[in-house]
């Protein structure tokens, strides 16, 4: 018996960006608001682009993944933590501010139970403040739509 599902590399990828500019123009705007919100509360360009690439690699975007790999560099995250940080918490090298950001990544995507979800996103809004807590949040829920369009649309990294 073969299989009869289709091989997605044979399907045109359908660009939902392509497809509707004026969401996708609305949806780059949110973005640039979001940016100008961590900008204000003062969080530095590598801790913002740690938590964009944690949720990358928890979503699976390869599109985000690639972006924001070469973005965590160029903001002067150092190899050692790109290596290490699928496993953030054990590594024991990030400092308060990226593991804050980080539990924010991981209770914003991957959603836990409400209990441990309200614990993990207390104690980081504790250790943040309410202006980057707010900022970070909307960073990684700015990042989750970004992950889901890639994936949706099948975006492809660059050569």
């Amino acid at each position: 018996m073969t299989n009869s599902a289709p091989d997605l590399d044979d399907e045109p990828a359908f660009y939902l960006d392509k497809a509707n500019p004026k969401v996708w123009k609305a949806l780059v705007a949110f973005r640039t608001t979001v940016h100008e919100a961590t900008d204000a509360a003062g969080l530095p360009r590598d801790v913002v682009e740690l938590l964009s690439l944690r949720i990358s690699q928890i979503n699976r975007c390869t599109y985000c993944l690639d972006l924001h790999g070469r973005q965590a560099a160029e903001a002067g995250v150092p190899v050692r933590k790109l290596n290490v940080l699928p496993a953030w918490r054990e590594a024991g090298i990030f400092t308060v501010l990226e593991r804050a950001a980080l539990d924010i990544a991981d209770a914003v995507t991957l959603l836990p139970d409400d209990d441990e979800r309200v614990a993990v996103l207390a104690g980081a809004r504790a250790e943040l403040g309410d202006e980057r807590f707010s900022a970070l949040c909307w960073a990684a829920i700015s990042m989750n739509t970004f992950n889901r369009l890639s994936i949706v649309s099948r975006h492809k990294i660059k050569p």
